[in-house]
């Protein structure tokens, strides 16, 4: 690992990790997917919300990556972002605003299709809020969309996948979604992060990695895995 290696932790949990002088260098193996979900949309300028910020290691690496890219950060938690203020500072010109908001809040006072990619990586006390994977949620992320955005949600769970199943359902409408996550994970050995992408999802939106490393279902293989949900508002 890099000797400039941040990582933020919270709710006695690794929350987030990023190298600062090397934003493409990501540690986590959930943040590795959604940069390659990042990396198969069309090239150039994105403009991309980021639903909970962390040590802003997602928005590092798409000003890294995207340079001269749109960046708006909802993280409600004014400690947090002063805390990463001081002790990993953000690239000058970086073109990343972070709003001191909930994702909730901070979402209704955005434009109609405005926004290319929304990322939804957000915890409370170790957990995904409910409200940020609610029917009302996800009709706000579909309204700031543009036409051809994608939704990527980083989610934690386990067997049954009661939390995946329900979100699934809730954000269908969006587009056909793909979920992908590790294999210890979908054998029930602990919880884990669990990727939910939709809209208009890229050809090989997670990369190629190997089936040994990484589990993927969309169409009916995810209907059949994942189905079953109930959207709660």
């Amino acid at each position: 690992m890099s000797q400039d290696l941040y990582v933020l932790d919270m709710d006695g949990m690794q929350q987030s990790a990023g190298d600062v002088n090397d934003p493409t260098n990501l540690v986590f193996d959930y943040m590795r997917r959604i940069a390659d979900v990042i990396d198969a949309m069309p090239e150039g300028r994105l403009r991309v919300l980021h639903v909970g910020g962390a040590a802003m290691t997602l928005p590092r690496y798409v000003a890294a990556t995207r340079p001269r890219s749109a960046q708006v950060v909802l993280e409600p938690c004014v400690e947090l972002i002063e805390q990463v203020r001081a002790e990993a500072p953000l690239p000058a010109r970086s073109g990343i605003k972070v709003r001191p908001v909930t994702g909730q809040e901070g979402i209704l006072a955005l434009r109609d299709e405005s926004w290319d990619v929304v990322i939804l990586d957000a915890f409370d006390g170790g957990l995904v809020p409910t409200d940020l994977t609610s029917q009302s949620f996800v009709e706000q992320v579909r309204r700031v969309l543009s036409p051809g955005g994608i939704f990527i949600a980083n989610l934690v769970d386990k067997p049954p996948f009661q939390a995946v199943r329900d979100f699934v359902a809730v954000s269908r409408d969006l587009g056909s979604p793909l979920v992908g996550m590790e294999p210890a994970t979908y054998k029930g050995k602990r919880s884990g992060n669990v990727i939910v992408v939709c809209g208009s999802v890229p050809p090989r939106p997670l990369g190629e990695p190997s089936p040994l490393e990484y589990r993927t279902w969309m169409g009916q293989a995810l209907a059949s895995s994942f189905g079953g949900g109930k959207p709660h508002k």
